[in-house]
């Protein structure tokens, strides 16, 4: 934490340095354009609503830590709803409302390079936001370890398993969208862990769109084709879909907490479902860290200068070069550590976790 703060106090003196030169040029021209300016224009570009992060979380952040650091920076911001042709869109928009950078979470990783690549005709720079656009001329990646993530959920689920004296579990995977970046890493990491543990992998989806409902419909299909009996434990990548599976397990009948389902994301609704024992545990992305570091990359490219050169010390082989980059540390979130990770941090409060049937869970888990 003492890192953090010491890197978020560079970013504010960088970028009120670049102020006070900006502030200086004015005075010696006529008010010719070159640079960003202190009244830099910075796009936001996010791929979706249906995973409550990205407005409850994302959006809020960046914006707040942009104000924090450029008060007369303006953030042009749109969210895609998962149309790649939208997000296209909204990134010529963005060019032509005068963005100097663009911070984007692509819909589909794939066609984003078109992009970038017409961001950098207009000599627009590029931030991968979560999610990294390969074979393009990215400037700054920041995100977590994808893999790693992958790692984490399995081993807490094989711990579960094992713990109940389940030999070679049988899992049912649902897994990511394909037109994610983030996807296959998350499902490769899982495997490792998985294959590693002799769990058997009895049915696998790549889920469109990290669609609840499709998910959903996912863990239908495979309680049909295996059974109520034929499968241990489900992974599935994020909260959102783990809600859609254990909507589907309920439905057959099935006790979610018999399960082990896992997620990501550490949203409200998975919180809850923790603390009632419906699901085993998700991945607490620090999002708030992952959009402040966004914006504090952000801010000084837009103003024509150069942010702290130790924010972005990794490196991220995307195809097309070594891309700067701030990788970001994740914690597997189950009941005891709720109040130390996601309110301690001010993810979430407890007022709005401990409500309704979730009082006297609240109370078990220290909550209260």
């Amino acid at each position: 934490m003492a890192g953090r703060t010491k890197l978020r106090a560079l970013a504010a003196l960088t970028a009120a340095l670049a102020l006070l030169t900006a502030g200086a040029c004015g005075d010696d021209d006529d008010g010719g354009g070159g640079g960003g300016g202190e009244g830099a224009k910075v796009a936001l570009l996010l791929p979706e609503t249906k995973t409550t992060r990205y407005e409850e979380q994302d959006r809020p952040n960046f914006e707040r830590r942009v104000k924090e650091l450029c008060n007369d920076c303006e953030v042009i911001y749109a969210n895609a709803d998962q149309d790649p042709a939208k997000q296209q869109q909204q990134a010529e928009a963005a060019i032509t409302e005068g963005a100097k950078v663009i911070v984007i979470s692509a819909v589909d990783v794939k066609s984003a390079a078109a992009i970038v690549e017409r961001a950098k005709q207009s000599d627009v720079a590029v931030i991968a936001y979560g999610r990294l656009i390969p074979d393009a001329d990215i400037d700054y990646y920041v995100s977590i370890d994808p893999f790693k993530v992958g790692q984490q959920q399995a081993r807490v689920q094989m711990e579960a398993t094992q713990n109940e004296g389940i030999d070679s579990p049988r899992v049912v995977m649902i897994n990511g969208a394909p037109t994610d970046s983030n996807a296959k890493p998350y499902k490769d990491g899982a495997r490792d862990v998985l294959e590693k543990e002799g769990a058997q992998i009895v049915k696998s989806f790549d889920t469109p769109d990290w669609s609840p409902d499709k998910a959903q419909q996912e863990m239908e299909q495979s309680i049909t084709s295996l059974g109520n009996d034929g499968f241990d434990a489900v992974y599935v990548a994020n909260d959102g879909m783990a809600g859609g599976a254990i909507a589907a397990l309920k439905g057959a009948q099935i006790d979610p907490a018999t399960r082990f389902v896992t997620g990501q994301d550490a949203e409200l609704a998975a919180i809850q479902r923790i603390l009632i024992g419906e699901q085993l545990m998700s991945v607490y992305q620090p999002i708030i860290d992952i959009a402040e570091t966004a914006a504090e990359l952000a801010v000084p490219v837009a103003q024509g200068e150069k942010p702290p050169a130790n924010l972005a010390k990794d490196k991220v082989d995307n195809g097309a070069k070594q891309v700067p980059s701030v990788l970001l540390d994740t914690i597997a979130i189950q009941n005891d550590n709720i109040e130390s990770t996601v309110v301690k941090d001010g993810f979430l409060d407890v007022g709005e976790i401990c409500t309704g049937k979730y009082t006297e869970a609240c109370k078990e888990a220290g909550l209260q």
